[in-house]
């Protein structure tokens, strides 16, 4: 397999060199909370929240609505590419709504909501705006001219959403109408219909990343089958067969779509090796949350009562019972950024920027 794939990046290479650079300007990000720089937080019905401390105290140094100490993966991107860090979409319309901003900013928009998944109804009782919803916002953008329309090709799209999903459908009292298999194949359909609707909107450069290890993560303790000595391989196995079919549409994105370019970001592999490895990454622990608390960590939201705060956050894969800390952003998203095929393939984000968009 290695051949073929020397042989793809020597030619992609040559001509790459060989076109004219068109780097793009513009972000455009969609996704849960991984990706969610705030969105929620201009969303005063929305009860998935982190804009209380001890959110953002390593960058920002206030809560921003991420849901981590830090920066994200779309803001590491972001200045990888020497852009000013997305706006959240919910911002940039207050902004512009008021009159404070005469235009939305020519560096992208981040579209992403905690909470969200790629079922609209998921988590929909928290008021979180799902994937459907968040294409709506941008298409309505483009609709209206508010957007240039010559920079959507040179642009980058950013896709990360489904674990709220998944851990929805094992956290489920009743039992579900579809099986796991048919669960995961109603997702990858729904993210089917997301990329159609954005090459139709001009999207020519596009990232889809793969959901980490979730059934790992320490909110395992919230389910039933959660255990302090393992992951839950259920909930693992479900994300691997979701993650599968997203590499399948990435895979099929240039032959349905010519002319569109497509990158499939392997984030499971990447925090696995992590967590196989932890030393070799600078952390102290890859099992517990820094904040919140119970066992793992993984009973009580950071910043709520009761919680717990370790003294080095970013020594911790894990800042509290969701989401990855700073540290772990960063390291991610150095390898989807400039990482070989077992991180990101077929070629990295660096590559793909650099390719002549049609």
């Amino acid at each position: 397999m290695e051949k073929p794939f020397l042989i793809f990046s020597l030619l992609l290479s040559i001509f790459v060199s060989a076109a004219s650079l068109d780097n793009a300007q513009a972000i455009f990000a969609f996704g849960d909370s991984i990706f969610d720089p705030g969105n929620n937080h201009y969303n005063k019905n929305c009860t998935a929240q982190a804009d209380f401390p001890p959110y953002g105290i390593n960058f920002f140094h206030k809560p921003t609505g991420r849901f981590t100490n830090g920066r994200l993966v779309v803001d590491f991107i972001a200045q990888f590419m020497g852009l000013e860090l997305q706006k959240p979409f919910m911002e940039a319309l207050g902004e512009f709504s008021n009159g404070s901003i005469k235009s939305y900013p020519s560096n992208g928009i981040n579209f992403a909501s905690a909470g969200s998944g790629v079922v609209r109804d998921t988590n929909a009782d928290w008021v979180v705006t799902p994937i459907q919803d968040q294409l709506k916002q941008f298409q309505e953008l483009v609709l209206k001219n508010q957007i240039d329309k010559t920079t959507i090709p040179k642009s980058l799209f950013l896709f990360e959403s489904g674990s709220n999903d998944i851990f929805n459908y094992l956290l489920a009292l009743q039992p579900p109408e579809l099986n796991p298999t048919e669960f995961v194949q109603a997702m990858i359909a729904q993210v089917g219909i997301f990329v159609d609707q954005i090459h139709k909107l001009g999207a020519r450069r596009i990232a889809i990343f793969s959901l980490g290890p979730v059934g790992c993560i320490p909110a395992r303790m919230l389910l039933p089958e959660g255990r302090t000595d393992r992951c839950l391989g259920k909930m693992n196995r479900m994300i691997k067969d979701y993650n599968l079919g997203l590499e399948t549409l990435v895979n099929d994105i240039p032959k349905k779509y010519p002319g569109a370019f497509a990158v499939y970001g392997a984030v499971y592999n990447i925090v696995q090796n992590f967590r196989a490895y932890p030393d070799r990454y600078a952390f102290l622990d890859a099992t517990n949350a820094c904040c919140g608390d119970g066992p793992l960590r993984g009973l009580v939201q950071c910043g709520k009562e009761g919680y717990k705060l370790c003294s080095n956050p970013d020594r911790y894969l894990f800042w509290d019972y969701f989401h990855p800390s700073e540290h772990t952003y960063h390291l991610i998203s150095k390898a989807l950024w400039g990482g070989g095929q077992s991180q990101i393939r077929p070629i990295n984000l660096k590559t793909l920027l650099n390719i002549t968009s049609s």
